[in-house]
Parts: C-alpha cells; structure tokens; sequence
C-alpha cells in the first residue's frame, strides 16, 4: 500500500482537476470541509489492516486490499459521503452526481495506486471488483514502494524511503495535476 500521505494528496489532486474542468454552478463555493472528505475518502480504504491485528485472514474478502479497496466501496463511501455532508443537493441532481463521481474517483484513486505497488510475494493485489468477484490485481507497472503498516515502522528507515518514493511516483504528478488544474481554471476565468 501506499501511505496515507500520499493516499490523500493523490485524492486532493484529483478533487483540484475536477473543480478546474467542470464545476457546476451551484457548487461555486468549496469550503474546507470538501478538501478534508477528500483525503478522507483517498485514506480511509485502508481501514481493513486492522483485520491484521483481529486475525482476519489476507485472503478473505474483509482482509486487506479487499472490500474497502474496491469500486463497490468507492461508490459506497461516495453515496454516504454526499448525502450525510451535501444534504442540500438533491439526489441525482447535476451537483450529487458531481460530487459523488469526485468523492468516488478519490476513493478509487486508493486501490489504483495500491495496485501500483511492488513488494513481494506477500503482498496480495486488489479486489477490485469485490464483493461480485474476488480476484485480486495489480497493474504491469509498479513502481511503488510498500508502505509500512505499523505507525512505528513507517518512522523508520524504511518509511523514509516509501516516502521519497512516493515522492517521485505520487507527489510529483499530483502537484503537477494541482499546477495544471489552477492553470485550466484560471484560463477559463
């Protein structure tokens, strides 16, 4: 997995491109609450790896990379995430489908970038299509280190190069994203 760092940049990335590219009217304004769900939504799928300290096992559709990595989840999260934060938008309006394709993107992000990693015959992929399907994935291209779990062995040495990684690998293209998403707004304005 990727940390949750990087987790919710990523997230916040992707909540910048959207409000550059297609914003609708009635959600002109973006308070803080907004940038603080997405981070959430881009971390919270790694909720499971307490299944690591309650014995559930790697393989089970409740272990780690399963459920919660998946786009059922994502859409899950989404539904709840604007309904109990955005009750002013009518459902299936333009501004809840908006925000729920944002909210659902940034959920998503986090299985996409986990299937992004490396890390050894240990390391399981992604249910994706869970809880319809349980096969797991991870992508041709991983370039990812694997986060340490444990708080403490992410204040490591080892966490410390996850993150320079993750740097080169998340960061960097987020920012980028974030550059191109002011660039795109500010011209449309």
């Amino acid at each position: 997995m990727a940390s949750a760092f990087s987790h919710a940049i990523a997230a916040v990335a992707i909540g910048k491109i959207s409000r550059a590219v297609g914003w609708p009217g009635e959600l002109a304004k973006v308070d803080t609450r907004f940038w603080w769900l997405l981070a959430f939504c881009g971390a919270i799928p790694d909720i499971d790896a307490i299944g690591f300290w309650m014995g559930v096992s790697y393989d089970s559709v409740w272990g780690h990379r399963g459920i919660t990595h998946s786009l059922f989840f994502a859409a899950l999260l989404s539904v709840v995430v604007v309904y109990f934060f955005y009750r002013e938008q009518k459902m299936f309006s333009r501004g809840w489908l908006f925000l729920f394709l944002v909210f659902f993107a940034a959920t998503a992000s986090h299985g996409m970038l986990d299937a992004m990693t490396g890390g050894g015959p240990k390391v399981r992929g992604v249910a994706f299509f869970a809880p319809f399907y349980d096969a797991r994935y991870f992508f041709p291209f991983r370039p990812i280190l694997v986060s340490p779990i444990s708080i403490t062995r992410f204040f490591s040495e080892r966490g410390w190069q996850v993150l320079q990684n993750e740097f080169i690998w998340v960061w960097i293209p987020s920012i980028i994203v974030m550059a191109l998403a002011s660039l795109i707004k500010k011209l449309r304005t």
